[in-house]
Parts: structure tokens; sequence; C-alpha cells
């Protein structure tokens, strides 16, 4: 197996190592688009991801890697085991890496039932695909913007069901496709269709650096690493260590971030103030807001948790004119937010309480 260049040597592009962070504490955010020029390690730092993330629990002997943990998204074949009384035995698998090729098919992407087995004997007999190797894994997919688009459709219907249902001639299969989804294109190639374009979660557009002393440290890094792999690798493993604990960590503390009645409404202020259709943004504003406030080891968002996470949810749903700013930075998208805020404070109704049990309403 090849050597893999460790994320945390990768120098700049803190966008887009951003977005691949939060897609990793939560899976449930959507994936990420990544646009830009060819060069601007776009599939190191996927691949870089990847190799960093934490060993997972599956269960052992599942061709798809369920979780143990969670039995209402165990496969078809799993249920089966755990009805017929079998001990479903736990072990520890690294993260799954897939890379999609631009030439797959639907059926290389869900798998294929074989209808004339279930017809004849009786059994159900299902090829996983694309979608069972990625399972709590990284699905990658490099020029995005060449893949058929009933193709994307499939694999962006999974990313956010995170189920796969496969169905032919009555016969049907189910797996968990938990993965995180990232895209690759150059826009020089074409674009995606700007339905697809929004079902992506995040975007980041990124360009080569222009500072020159950055892009010296780059080529030393590479040579670095071109000339003993091993050697950089074990130079750089504190780091990657550490993030890959800080992930982990944050993984866990997700679920238990809150967020108040106000930070909702700065959302969906921030969103319609930017005339953003539908809803689908404040959603994963709120989902990578949450997961910014885990991965700094908080318990609560914050207005710049809000920011962060709409400086990588808007730039693809925002609509542009020929003199409109193309991107707009997380000062001031914040700026925006206690604009709003400052806006709706006087007009709002104040909050009573509800009234105590054994205490009575004063009647007007």
């Amino acid at each position: 197996m090849p050597a893999i260049y460790p994320f945390t040597a990768i120098v700049g592009q803190e966008r887009m190592r951003r977005a691949l962070i939060l897609n990793a504490v939560d899976m449930r955010i959507g994936g990420v688009l990544i646009r830009g020029e060819r060069g601007t390690a776009k599939s190191t730092m996927a691949r870089a991801l990847a190799a960093l993330l934490p060993m997972v629990e599956a269960v052992q002997g599942c061709r798809f890697g369920c979780d143990p943990a969670k039995p209402n998204t165990w496969c078809t074949e799993c249920h089966e085991r755990d009805a017929r009384g079998e001990e479903l035995p736990v072990i520890l698998r690294p993260t799954p890496f897939v890379n999609l090729p631009v030439s797959a098919t639907e059926d290389r992407v869900v798998g294929t039932l074989d209808i004339e087995q279930a017809i004849q004997k009786g059994e159900r007999h299902f090829e996983p695909g694309v979608l069972a190797a990625a399972n709590r894994g990284l699905l990658y997919i490099d020029e995005v913007n060449l893949l058929d688009d009933h193709v994307v459709d499939v694999l962006l219907d999974s990313a956010a069901m995170g189920m796969n249902i496969v169905e032919r001639e009555g016969v049907s299969f189910t797996h968990p496709a938990r993965f995180i989804l990232v895209g690759t294109m150059n826009p020089e190639e074409g674009d995606l269709r700007p339905q697809l374009l929004d079902r992506f979660a995040l975007s980041v557009d990124i360009t080569g650096i222009r500072d020159p002393r950055e892009r010296v440290l780059i080529m030393e890094r590479n040579i670095a690493f071109e000339r003993d792999a091993e050697a950089f690798r074990q130079e750089w493993l504190p780091k990657e260590q550490e993030l890959s604990r800080q992930i982990e960590q944050a993984r866990k503390l997700v679920d238990q971030v809150t967020y108040t009645k106000r930070d909702l409404l700065s959302i969906a202020a921030l969103t319609a103030s930017l005339n953003v259709d539908g809803h689908r943004a404040d959603l994963i504003i709120l989902k990578a807001a949450r997961a910014q406030a885990a991965f700094e080891g908080r318990t609560a968002i914050t207005d710049h948790d809000i920011a962060l996470a709409a400086e990588l949810a808007l730039p693809h749903r925002l609509k542009k004119t020929p003199f409109q700013q193309t991107e707009i930075t997380t000062e001031q998208l914040q700026e925006r937010i206690e604009q709003l805020q400052g806006q709706s404070q006087p007009g709002e109704p104040e909050e009573k309480p509800e009234p105590q049990e054994g205490q009575e309403q004063k009647k007007t």
C-alpha cells in the first residue's frame, strides 16, 4: 500500500480542512464539494483524512461494517442473524476509503440483487456495491461534474438518508450507507446542475497559494516525503494522533451540543436576508455549528460557530449577479448576524414563563 501524505502536514487550505473535519465529526452533515484548479491538494487531503480517522467498531462477519451499538441501522443480514439468536461479535476496523470512478454505473454504486436465484431457489442474494464498501468511511469522487447525473443523485440520496435500499421484482435488501461524501471538480470543465449542487451540504472554492514562503514550504515538505515517506510520517505522527483523538472526542460530544431559540432565529434570519432558497441550508448550518462546537470541546453553539458553518454552507447557494461579491467571510457573516439580532430584539415579544402548579392565571 502506498504511503499517504499526513493530513496535518498539508500547507494552508484552511476552509477545505475545516469542511472535511466537520464532516468527520458528524457524517449526518451531508458531505462537501471542493471546487478548484488543478494541483491544490484536493485528493491528497481527502485521502489523508481517511487515513487519519480513528478505528471504528463493527459487527464481525458483516459485509457492510454495521455499527453494533446502533441496531436500528443494521443491514438485513445482521437483523436476520440477531433474530436467529446468533451472537454478533465486535471487531475494530480502519475507516474505509473508497474512490468512485467517473465511469461507474448505478448497479456498481448501489449493488445488485440476483433475481434468478430468488425465483428459482427462494434465496435472496445481494452483491454489494460502492455504497456498501464506503459505509462508515469516506467516499471520494474526483471530477464529480463528469459523473452521470442520475448516479450523483443516487449517491446524494443515500448520503442524506444514511441507508441504501435496493428493490427488484418484489425482492428488497437494505443496508446502512452513512459516509463522508467528498466530491472534487474543476469548474473550467463544467459545473453541476443547481439541483445537484444544492444537495452537497458544504462547498469550498479553493485556489493555489500565492504566498512565496508557503509555496516554498509545500516544496520542502513534498521533497522530504518523496525522499523517505515513513520518516516523514513518523515526524508528523504526534500531530496526526492528536487530531484523530480530537475528532473521536468530538464524535462522542456532538449529540450533547445544545442550542437556543435565539440561535435558530439567527440562522433563519441570516439565510432569509441572503435570499437562500429552501430550508436545507438552515439545517446544515445548525448541524455544522454543533460539529464545530464539539470539535472545540464545547457543549453549546455560539454566533461564531454559526458564522463558520454559514461560510461553508452558503457559497454555492447564494444567487450571484455579475457585480456581486463571490465570497463572503466569517467576519462579514458574524457582523450580519449581530446586525440582524439587533434589528429583531426591539420588536420581539418577551417570552412569558408558563404558570407553575398551584398558581392561578389572572384574567384581564
